[in-house]
């Protein structure tokens, strides 16, 4: 009877998380619609694929435009790009949401440490974001046009840039989240941080191999990513350095002093 009240007792729990799983889902997705009506009505999403566009319409020579192959091609690709851009602008309710599901389940110090951890991981990837939207889209599409032909006239499509685009920023994004990837493997016990500093001649030769994975077959690309990653795996360094416990003198000499005796 004791094992059959049980039973039902872990099943309600686990009906109750299911339930609750579904709310925060439905939450999360309905502040990402809502975002993506008010875009769609406001400026529009010709308007928004226009901004996303312009990195490649400035390298582009004068009067030339990007192309659609598709016969749907028009519609559904600027219609991707609001729905990319109404998730991004919705990104802090839908991690609110994930927050909101977890944090019962965690302890007080875990709560800590996993707030600001959602705060600046999510500040990280937008921040990777906007460099690549500022400066390596810039860079990168103005470096391929000199290599351009005269006798070529470049004509971009529409979808294959936005699959570049996508591409470029996920890896930019991931990219940027290297500190907080060092400060969980530090502050969970994983990695020691001596063993993270000795490894950095490791990280600069994987930093390039990633680099020309993700990224065009170009120098300034590669490079470009390469270059923020070892930096920022410093400063993973760094605020690991900060958020790690320092010994304290008087146990250590306690210590050495019972090892003595």
């Amino acid at each position: 009877m004791t094992d059959a009240s049980q039973d039902d007792g872990q099943q309600e729990s686990f009906i109750s998380h299911l339930v609750e799983l579904r709310s925060r889902l439905l939450r999360a997705a309905s502040a990402v619609l809502i975002i993506f009506v008010a875009l769609f009505i406001y400026p529009g999403a010709s308007a928004i694929y226009d901004v996303l566009a312009q990195p490649m319409l400035a390298s582009l020579p004068q009067g030339t435009r990007m192309i659609a192959t598709g016969v749907i091609t028009p519609f559904m690709v600027p219609v991707k790009v609001t729905m990319m851009a109404a998730f991004i602008i919705a990104l802090p309710v839908v991690l609110y949401q994930a927050w909101a599901f977890v944090a019962p389940g965690l302890y007080k110090h875990e709560k800590r440490l996993a707030l600001p951890l959602i705060v600046s991981s999510t500040l990280l990837f937008l921040a990777g974001m906007a460099f690549c939207y500022f400066v390596v889209f810039r860079t990168v599409f103005h470096f391929i046009a000199t290599f351009a032909p005269q006798s070529i006239t470049p004509a971009p499509d529409i979808e294959a840039y936005l699959s570049f685009v996508m591409t470029m920023f996920l890896a930019f994004g991931i990219t940027f989240e290297v500190p907080v990837a060092v400060v969980l493997l530090v502050k969970m016990g994983v990695v020691e941080l001596s063993k993270l500093k000795s490894a950095r001649g490791y990280v600069v030769v994987g930093a390039f191999i990633i680099a020309a994975v993700v990224t065009p077959p170009d120098v300034v690309s590669q490079f470009m990513l390469a270059l923020p990653l070892c930096l920022l795996y410093e400063l993973g360094l760094v605020c690991a350095r900060m958020v790690t416990p320092k010994p304290d003198p008087e146990e250590a000499g306690s210590g050495t002093l019972t090892e003595r005796r």
